[in-house]
């Protein structure tokens, strides 16, 4: 059994949550209800809990001053918000889950099952969901979550993303790379407004690491690092065109 807690200051989303964990999710188990970022941080302390489902507005406070105050987050986290589209990039780009309200059981269930197999939450994905949501700056970090742990990049370090089936690799400037268990889609929207351009059905590609364009053999990108990035015949005009504005 999964135990855990829902923080929020509105008594029927409460109620609510808590009857569809009853009927949709038999592997969690509720140990309490806190309707303050005071009571919550009480209950938090007292109960011990595997999984939060925390409300980002609270009465006194926010579910962000709850984490931030917590010297380390030994728990898993299932934000609730009735948040804008923007919003919902944000979570994106911390690779925090998140249920927007009203609660749709399937999707609920998704986010347990999801959470049992993820790893707790960082503070670094804490401040990134943050900036993003104040929009206190220019996008420049995001989480990616692999096998083993979540990492937190700069976006201007990765060279470009490669689509492997329902899988992303990212190489960055330091010659490493990783597999995240993301479609490029997913990063492409993301990145986009990064200077990102979706240049062939695989490759995403940084625009600062284009060295040139090649015209010949179809067309390809030869990138600062060397390597060679083809370009699909539908893309190449507008490759082209990106190229020339500088």
């Amino acid at each position: 059994m999964i135990k855990a807690i829902i923080i929020d200051d509105i008594e029927d989303s409460r109620i609510n949550l808590a009857a569809d964990l009853r009927d949709y999710c038999p592997q969690v188990e509720m140990i309490g209800e806190a309707d303050s970022v005071v009571n919550a941080l009480k209950l938090i302390k007292s109960s011990s809990p595997q999984l939060v489902f925390l409300d980002i507005h609270l009465g006194d406070g926010t579910g962000f001053d709850i984490l931030e105050l917590l010297p380390q987050i030994e728990f898993k986290v299932i934000f609730t918000t009735s948040s804008d589209a923007f919003a919902i990039k944000a979570f994106k780009y911390s690779a925090i889950d998140y249920l927007l309200k009203p609660i749709d059981p399937d999707e609920l269930l998704q986010a347990v099952n999801q959470a049992e197999g993820q790893y707790r939450l960082e503070h670094p994905q804490v401040e990134i969901l943050m900036r993003h949501l104040k929009k206190e700056e220019q996008i420049s970090k995001l989480a990616l979550s692999t096998l083993d742990k979540i990492h937190v990049v700069e976006i201007s370090d990765i060279v470009r993303c490669e689509s492997n089936d329902n899988y992303t690799i990212f190489y960055f400037k330091d010659k490493t790379k990783l597999m995240v268990s993301k479609t490029l889609k997913t990063y492409e929207n993301l990145l986009v407004e990064c200077d990102f351009y979706r240049v062939h059905q695989k490759h995403l590609v940084n625009k600062l690491f284009i060295k040139e364009f090649v015209k010949t053999d179809g067309g390809y990108l030869k990138l600062k690092d060397g390597e060679s990035i083809p370009v699909s015949t539908r893309k190449r005009a507008e490759v082209m065109q990106m190229i020339s504005k500088g």
